[in-house]
């Protein structure tokens, strides 16, 4: 991916930067409820609020979602299902956050229909 593992502070532009460097994934706007999503398919898998501080994303599942609260490595995502989990943009750095935005990409592509997936380039590692 085009983000260097070198300790970036994180930003809107920064994750946009990211999302955008995903096979297949398109910016939408939600103007009226304050939302823009970054969409797989029509499939979010990144959502910044009108707040602008930090990106909700997609987890395996509950437990991991409840662990990286735990942790402190983010909080619950407001409005989303608790397998979802809010990371906030201070004290994080770029290759923490595309981690954890590759991880909700690829949890969502793979629950898209097979004959989509097989449309999109393959999926990067994070190096």
């Amino acid at each position: 991916m085009a983000t260097s593992r070198h300790s970036v502070p994180m930003s809107r532009e920064t994750v946009d930067m990211i999302c955008a460097a995903l096979p297949g994934a398109h910016w939408a706007s939600h103007h009226e409820g304050g939302l823009d999503a970054w969409k797989v398919g029509d499939k979010m898998f990144a959502c910044i609020g009108i707040a602008n501080d930090g990106v909700s994303v997609k987890c395996a599942d509950v437990d991991s979602a409840q662990f990286l609260i735990e942790i402190g490595a983010a909080t619950k995502a407001k409005y989303f299902h608790r397998s979802w989990v809010r990371i906030p943009f201070d004290g994080k750095d770029a290759s923490e956050m595309q981690d954890r935005i590759l991880t909700s990409y690829k949890i969502i592509r793979a629950s898209l229909p097979k004959k989509l997936q097989a449309t999109l380039a393959p999926t990067p590692s994070a190096d």
